[in-house]
């Protein structure tokens, strides 16, 4: 398996791959309702998944533990069920979904904020 660093830069070009195409076609339909869920992919899927990856590039001690797995997965899921849930709110008005992906969007940066806090930027020296 490839690590938490190269999980968190495939999810990033992801979901930048994603977001352009979504804004070339409401550029194109000139239809931009879901410009916020368009946002939310954009910067939460591709900006922040890309400095979580860069992290954990250069603070290997922080890569290689459960934690780190565990905010990848919490990360992803919640840019996974947050943009959708952002559509729905915008077209039907139900927030459930949306607040669900943010709550789990707002539990990996406390994740991220622990694993920072513990340790540090950067490798150790050895």
């Amino acid at each position: 398996m490839r690590d938490v660093a190269f999980v968190f830069f495939l999810a990033a070009v992801l979901c930048v791959s994603v977001g352009m195409a979504w804004g070339i076609q409401m550029a194109i339909s000139q239809d931009h309702l879901m410009s916020g869920a368009h946002a939310h992919l954009n910067l939460v899927g591709w900006t922040t998944m890309a400095l979580f990856g860069l992290y954990y590039r250069m603070t290997p001690q922080a890569a290689g533990t459960w934690l780190a797995r565990l905010h990848a997965g919490t990360a992803i899921l919640g840019v996974i069920v947050m943009v959708p849930g952002i559509a729905v709110a915008i077209t039907s008005g139900e927030p459930g979904l949306a607040a669900a992906g943010a709550l789990l969007t707002a539990l990996s940066m406390a994740i991220f904020l622990f694993t920072v806090l513990r340790h540090g930027l950067g490798s150790r020296p050895a």
